[in-house]
């Protein structure tokens, strides 16, 4: 029996990640034909990480086909996986969200604030045309999306395509969860976190290790710093004793920027006089990376791809698949329909959520209620959030600017029309809708 996995947007230097989970995993994913799929403005580094794929897959000697094209259409026939890791505009897109939101003294950062939202407003109408090419050719076929904002765009696709086999993985709850692990001398699969909220909003109520709840203790070394959950791309400020104390959950490492924003923006500011926007850092660390791929020598993931602030996405879309093939019934933080999981959010918005994974998509755990402490401020989000998908797909001036002003990123509405105008300038090219 044949398992056709497409990868959109293969030509990503985090592609050999994701070649590396397919090796590990063959005995129980026997996946027999890879395809790599990326745009013109691709095609160089399609080659070559398509090169370097071949290699690993040739050292780990499993009967794998891998192939790369630019036809996206003829590469989705017969899929029954498919994976996004786009980036409309590339890293030049993500240089000006960072750049023109610092440049008005706002936190310039690609899935939060202003640039989170132009990089839904780019992302969201390309991801619907694939949902579209995935509904005529593929109909079966499970899209895996971590392209970000990955909670946004999956929401998007779920309320609005007509593919509704659509999940979204995130690496955050992967990194926590191995953080909570290295702090307490455990293996990761004896961790099980209780998880609240959404895609970088999302919040650790409970830590269970081996069944037993070890929530207390995380906090207490958390309020010592003794835990750090954050990806590269994030450098982690620690938490105050009295915010922990008074949260009583685990926070991630995006909930800086919402309740260390001042911090957070001098810290970032600084970073961009002394090495420029985090797209220039990402931009050299690429470089690196693609001279490493080009090397006929190299058949294997290098260990400098832990660089890159997403690093173990991968192992999440791997680790996903795997058990919707198997009909697993293991349980796995997703990005899914709420279903009634958090009562207080509607029913048809994407959570972040613990769920069952069976061969017909995740079964979301009941969380509960969302606790007094940050009720306000997670439904906030997800209106927020709904705002944002409304713009991207209308294409109309007040509704991107009613999405930016209610971001609690954007201080005033004067500064939130100036960021607006300046985006939409910048950005013009890659907007269609807006014109």
């Amino acid at each position: 029996m044949s398992l056709k996995v497409v990868i959109i947007g293969g030509g990503s230097s985090y592609t050999p990640e994701i070649i590396e989970g397919f090796i590990q995993r063959y005995d129980s994913f026997p996946v027999s034909n890879i395809t790599l799929v990326d745009i013109e403005e691709g095609k160089d580094k399609l080659e070559t990480v398509g090169a370097l794929a071949r290699r690993m897959i040739v050292k780990a000697a499993v009967p794998i086909k891998l192939e790369w094209t630019l036809d996206r259409r003829e590469a989705l026939k017969g899929a029954d996986f498919v994976t996004t890791q786009i980036r409309v505009g590339g890293l030049s897109a993500r240089e000006k969200d960072e750049r023109i939101p610092l440049s008005h003294r706002v936190i310039g950062q690609e899935t939060n604030g202003p640039g989170g939202i132009f990089k839904a407003f780019r992302t969201i109408p390309v991801l619907m045309d694939i949902c579209e090419d995935i509904h005529d050719l593929c109909p079966n076929a499970w899209l895996i999306n971590f392209t970000n904002p990955a909670g946004i765009v999956t929401e998007a696709l779920l309320k609005n395509s007509k593919h509704n086999k659509v999940i979204g993985v995130c690496n955050i709850p992967f990194n926590m969860k191995n953080s909570v692990a290295e702090m307490m001398n455990c293996h990761p699969k004896e961790v099980q976190i209780e998880f609240l909220g959404m895609n970088h909003f999302v919040f650790g109520k409970h830590v269970f290790i081996n069944g037993v709840d070890r929530t207390q203790e995380v906090l207490e070394k958390l309020m010592k710093k003794e835990i750090d959950f954050s990806p590269a791309n994030i450098v982690s400020l620690g938490w105050s004793s009295e915010f922990i104390q008074s949260l009583q959950m685990l926070p991630n490492p995006y909930h800086q920027y919402y309740f260390q924003t001042d911090e957070v923006l001098e810290k970032d500011l600084k970073a961009f006089r002394e090495n420029g926007t985090r797209a220039e850092v990402v931009r050299r660390v690429e470089k690196e990376l693609f001279i490493q791929y080009q090397n006929e020598e190299l058949k294997e993931k290098p260990k400098e791809l832990e660089k890159r602030g997403g690093a173990y996405y991968s192992d999440a879309a791997c680790s996903l698949m795997v058990s919707i093939y198997n009909n697993s019934g293991d349980i796995q933080t997703v990005n899914t329909l709420n279903n009634g999981a958090i009562p207080d959010l509607p029913v048809d918005s994407v959570i972040e959520v613990n769920a069952v994974i069976t061969k017909e998509g995740p079964m979301p755990l009941t969380v509960g209620t969302i606790p007094l402490s940050v009720k306000g401020i997670i439904q906030q989000m997800k209106a927020f959030e709904e705002l944002v998908i409304k713009a991207a797909l209308t294409g109309d001036y007040l509704d991107a600017y009613q999405a930016i002003v209610m971001n609690p990123l954007v201080p005033n509405e004067k500064t939130a029309k100036l960021l607006l105008d300046e985006l939409l300038e910048a950005h013009k090219q890659l907007l269609p809708q807006f014109n």
